[in-house]
């Protein structure tokens, strides 16, 4: 579904912030990408949606350079879910979620089951959420309409930048556990990322962690858990331990 060819990307003439990245992510793929402040993790999604182009290599969207693709139409098709939510104020909770598919001429008799599906999906009874303002609503119900924001146009690949992090401990637990169980129901296409080596094991069927803008190693969780590379322990040794008995 997505594929970096060699990928180099640096401002100007200042030092590369990503650097041959060769990464192939398959279709239904939940990919968690993690690295210190910097590593160019959110350059990787922006690669993806063509909100940046490589300074060198190719990135690929369903075989098709991202050169090629109109960069609108792309990251129309392409859902994005951070960790400020960034719902529009002044809308309701259904009209945040419609806004892509309205951009995309979808009439009203398209758009409004299609929001009343998305906000059932994610937990929030339409009736009882659809009319909300996004003042109205908690951290977390708020990042639930910001994925099924993300979702709105059945989107093939969906990119989340940190899409948790504002969330309390309890809560980023519960819509981790509901993302997981509505990505495996929609088969979405899914880069996720994180600093959290936790929250990767726990999302992620694998997990690429990224040094300085290269890539140290991209596998599974029990094999990134398993790595002995000082830059992956790093990660590990920084997971919280579990409080045993008193």
């Amino acid at each position: 579904m997505v594929r970096f060819e060699k990928v180099r990307f640096a401002y100007g003439g200042r030092p590369a912030i990503l650097d041959e990245l060769d990464l192939v992510i398959a279709p239904g793929e939940v990919l968690a990408v993690v690295g210190r402040s910097g590593a160019g993790k959110t350059t990787i999604l922006k690669l993806v949606n063509r909100l940046l182009l490589p300074s060198a290599g190719q990135v690929f969207v369903e075989g098709r350079g991202t050169r090629e693709w109109d960069g609108i139409r792309l990251r129309r098709q392409t859902g994005y879910a951070f960790q400020d939510v960034g719902l529009f104020p002044h809308l309701t909770v259904a009209a945040n979620i419609g806004v892509v598919p309205r951009l995309e001429g979808w009439p009203a008799e398209r758009v409004e089951p299609r929001v009343a599906e998305l906000l059932a999906l994610v937990g929030l009874p339409p009736a009882e959420y659809g009319q909300r303002l996004p003042a109205e609503l908690s951290g977390g119900q708020r990042q639930r309409v910001g994925l099924a924001r993300a979702l709105a146009v059945d989107p093939k690949v969906l990119l989340m930048d940190e899409p948790f992090g504002a969330l309390d401990p309890i809560t980023r637990s519960e819509v981790r556990t509901e993302f997981t169980q509505l990505q495996r129901r929609l088969k979405t296409t899914v880069i996720i990322v994180t600093h959290d080596m936790g929250e990767a094991f726990s999302l992620a069927h694998r997990v690429a962690v990224l040094d300085a803008g290269r890539l140290v190693v991209c596998d599974t969780p029990a094999a990134v858990a398993a790595s002995q590379d000082p830059r992956v322990r790093a990660f590990l040794e920084a997971l919280p331990p579990v409080p045993g008995p008193q």
